[in-house]
Protein backbone atom coordinates (compact mmCIF):
# COMPACT_ATOMS: atom_id res chain seq x y z
CA UNK A 1 0.00 0.00 0.00
CA UNK A 2 1.53 3.58 -0.83
CA UNK A 3 -0.20 5.31 1.33
CA UNK A 4 -1.08 8.37 -1.01
CA UNK A 5 -4.05 10.24 -0.61
CA UNK A 6 -5.06 10.76 -4.25
CA UNK A 7 -3.91 9.22 -7.31
CA UNK A 8 -1.91 11.24 -10.60
CA UNK A 9 -4.14 11.84 -13.41
CA UNK A 10 -3.41 9.89 -16.31
CA UNK A 11 -3.16 12.64 -18.63
CA UNK A 12 0.30 13.28 -16.45
CA UNK A 13 1.22 10.18 -18.36
CA UNK A 14 0.51 11.63 -21.91
CA UNK A 15 2.37 14.87 -21.33
CA UNK A 16 5.44 12.76 -19.48
CA UNK A 17 5.72 10.25 -22.31
CA UNK A 18 5.50 13.68 -24.82
CA UNK A 19 9.03 14.90 -23.28
CA UNK A 20 10.61 11.52 -21.93
CA UNK A 21 13.89 13.24 -22.25
CA UNK A 22 12.93 15.88 -19.80
CA UNK A 23 10.94 13.52 -17.65
CA UNK A 24 14.61 10.55 -17.91
CA UNK A 25 16.69 14.26 -16.85
CA UNK A 26 14.76 14.84 -14.05
CA UNK A 27 14.30 11.33 -12.83
CA UNK A 28 18.34 11.39 -12.65
CA UNK A 29 18.15 14.84 -10.41
CA UNK A 30 15.30 12.55 -7.88
CA UNK A 31 17.43 9.83 -8.01
CA UNK A 32 20.27 12.03 -6.37
CA UNK A 33 18.32 13.64 -4.42
CA UNK A 34 16.95 10.76 -2.66
CA UNK A 35 20.80 9.51 -2.07
CA UNK A 36 21.44 13.10 -0.49
CA UNK A 37 18.48 13.20 1.71
CA UNK A 38 18.92 9.54 3.18
CA UNK A 39 22.58 10.60 3.97
CA UNK A 40 22.12 13.41 5.48
CA UNK A 41 19.45 12.23 7.41
CA UNK A 42 22.11 9.34 8.60
CA UNK A 43 24.75 12.73 9.57
CA UNK A 44 21.50 14.41 11.58
CA UNK A 45 20.10 11.25 14.14
CA UNK A 46 23.29 9.36 14.28
CA UNK A 47 21.69 8.14 18.07
CA UNK A 48 18.59 6.60 16.14
CA UNK A 49 18.60 3.18 16.57
CA UNK A 50 18.44 1.36 13.41
CA UNK A 51 18.19 4.48 10.83
CA UNK A 52 21.95 4.53 9.96
CA UNK A 53 22.17 0.91 8.42
CA UNK A 54 19.03 0.95 6.78
CA UNK A 55 19.56 4.78 5.34
CA UNK A 56 22.86 3.94 3.98
CA UNK A 57 21.44 0.75 2.36
CA UNK A 58 18.47 3.05 0.68
CA UNK A 59 21.70 5.51 -0.30
CA UNK A 60 23.49 3.19 -1.91
CA UNK A 61 20.09 1.85 -4.10
CA UNK A 62 19.60 5.64 -4.86
CA UNK A 63 22.58 5.81 -6.34
CA UNK A 64 22.75 2.98 -8.01
CA UNK A 65 19.47 4.06 -10.08
CA UNK A 66 20.93 6.99 -9.99
CA UNK A 67 23.71 5.48 -12.39
CA UNK A 68 21.54 3.47 -14.44
CA UNK A 69 19.51 6.90 -15.44
CA UNK A 70 22.52 8.63 -15.97
CA UNK A 71 23.94 5.59 -18.15
CA UNK A 72 20.48 5.67 -20.50
CA UNK A 73 20.85 9.09 -20.74
CA UNK A 74 24.26 8.86 -22.21
CA UNK A 75 22.80 5.83 -24.64
CA UNK A 76 20.10 8.50 -26.02
CA UNK A 77 22.94 11.02 -26.58
CA UNK A 78 21.61 13.61 -23.48
CA UNK A 79 24.00 15.04 -21.64
CA UNK A 80 23.10 15.00 -17.74
CA UNK A 81 22.70 18.75 -16.69
CA UNK A 82 21.45 21.32 -14.47
CA UNK A 83 17.25 21.00 -14.72
CA UNK A 84 15.26 23.83 -12.55
CA UNK A 85 14.14 21.43 -9.95
CA UNK A 86 9.95 20.86 -9.55
CA UNK A 87 9.05 22.97 -6.40
CA UNK A 88 6.86 19.18 -5.38
CA UNK A 89 9.14 18.38 -2.75
CA UNK A 90 9.91 21.86 -0.91
CA UNK A 91 6.10 22.37 -1.01
CA UNK A 92 5.97 18.79 0.44
CA UNK A 93 8.50 19.44 3.20
CA UNK A 94 6.78 22.46 4.11
CA UNK A 95 4.76 20.81 6.45
CA UNK A 96 7.84 19.00 8.41
CA UNK A 97 7.34 20.81 12.10
CA UNK A 98 10.37 22.11 13.15
CA UNK A 99 10.86 20.75 16.91
CA UNK A 100 12.19 17.15 17.40
CA UNK A 101 11.47 14.60 17.42
CA UNK A 102 8.30 15.50 15.28
CA UNK A 103 10.77 16.81 12.50
CA UNK A 104 12.65 13.46 12.27
CA UNK A 105 9.00 11.65 12.14
CA UNK A 106 7.30 14.33 8.93
CA UNK A 107 10.69 13.67 7.70
CA UNK A 108 10.64 10.23 7.21
CA UNK A 109 6.80 10.08 6.41
CA UNK A 110 7.29 12.99 3.67
CA UNK A 111 10.01 10.53 2.02
CA UNK A 112 8.21 7.79 2.54
CA UNK A 113 5.03 9.83 0.46
CA UNK A 114 8.08 11.30 -2.18
CA UNK A 115 9.03 7.09 -2.47
CA UNK A 116 5.28 6.43 -2.96
CA UNK A 117 4.39 8.64 -6.03
CA UNK A 118 7.64 7.60 -7.46
CA UNK A 119 6.22 4.20 -7.54
CA UNK A 120 2.93 5.45 -8.69
CA UNK A 121 4.36 7.56 -11.75
CA UNK A 122 6.79 4.93 -12.99
CA UNK A 123 4.37 2.21 -13.20
CA UNK A 124 1.99 4.42 -15.48
CA UNK A 125 5.52 5.02 -17.58
CA UNK A 126 5.81 1.31 -17.53
CA UNK A 127 2.75 0.98 -18.96
CA UNK A 128 2.62 4.32 -21.59
CA UNK A 129 5.90 4.76 -22.95
CA UNK A 130 6.41 2.68 -26.39
CA UNK A 131 10.45 3.04 -26.39
CA UNK A 132 11.59 -0.59 -24.82
CA UNK A 133 14.88 0.70 -22.56
CA UNK A 134 12.35 3.37 -20.96
CA UNK A 135 9.90 0.87 -20.59
CA UNK A 136 12.15 -1.67 -18.68
CA UNK A 137 13.89 0.68 -16.73
CA UNK A 138 10.35 2.20 -15.15
CA UNK A 139 9.56 -1.27 -14.91
CA UNK A 140 12.81 -2.54 -13.10
CA UNK A 141 12.69 0.24 -10.37
CA UNK A 142 9.38 -0.63 -9.43
CA UNK A 143 9.64 -3.03 -6.26
CA UNK A 144 13.02 -0.77 -4.96
CA UNK A 145 10.54 2.04 -5.19
CA UNK A 146 7.53 0.55 -3.28
CA UNK A 147 10.38 -1.13 -0.92
CA UNK A 148 11.80 2.10 -0.20
CA UNK A 149 8.13 3.68 0.57
CA UNK A 150 7.44 0.78 3.06
CA UNK A 151 11.00 1.21 4.40
CA UNK A 152 10.91 5.07 5.50
CA UNK A 153 7.34 4.04 6.80
CA UNK A 154 8.49 1.19 8.83
CA UNK A 155 11.30 3.61 10.08
CA UNK A 156 9.57 5.93 11.67
CA UNK A 157 7.37 2.99 13.13
CA UNK A 158 10.81 1.54 14.48
CA UNK A 159 12.48 4.07 15.74
CA UNK A 160 10.88 3.81 19.53
CA UNK A 161 9.90 7.72 19.66
CA UNK A 162 6.48 7.59 18.15
CA UNK A 163 3.37 5.39 18.89
CA UNK A 164 1.59 3.65 15.76
CA UNK A 165 -1.18 5.54 15.92
CA UNK A 166 0.61 8.98 15.82
CA UNK A 167 2.57 7.70 12.67
CA UNK A 168 -0.56 6.76 10.96
CA UNK A 169 -2.54 9.90 12.07
CA UNK A 170 0.42 11.78 10.82
CA UNK A 171 1.09 10.37 7.82
CA UNK A 172 -2.47 10.45 6.59
CA UNK A 173 -2.55 13.93 7.47
CA UNK A 174 0.99 14.52 5.54
CA UNK A 175 -0.76 12.62 2.40
CA UNK A 176 -3.66 14.32 2.24
CA UNK A 177 -0.79 17.60 1.99
CA UNK A 178 0.99 15.94 -0.47
CA UNK A 179 -2.03 15.43 -2.81
CA UNK A 180 -2.76 18.77 -2.31
CA UNK A 181 0.47 20.08 -3.13
CA UNK A 182 0.40 17.69 -6.38
CA UNK A 183 -2.91 19.58 -7.30
CA UNK A 184 -1.48 23.11 -7.12
CA UNK A 185 2.06 22.43 -9.36
CA UNK A 186 2.52 23.43 -12.85
CA UNK A 187 2.19 21.39 -15.93
CA UNK A 188 5.66 20.22 -16.61
CA UNK A 189 7.33 17.57 -17.64
CA UNK A 190 8.71 16.13 -14.52
CA UNK A 191 8.35 13.09 -12.55
CA UNK A 192 6.45 14.75 -9.13
CA UNK A 193 4.62 17.74 -11.27
CA UNK A 194 1.25 17.58 -12.14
Amino acid sequence: MLHLASGTDPAWADRAAAAADTVLLDHAHCEKKAASTALSLVFRYPEVPGLAPALSAIAREELEHFERVLALLARRGLPFRRLPPSPYAARLAAAVRTFEPARLLDTLLCCALIEARSCERMLLLSRRLEDPDLRALYGGLLESEARHHAAYADLARGTGLFGEEEVRERLEALALHEAAVLRDLPEEPRMHNR
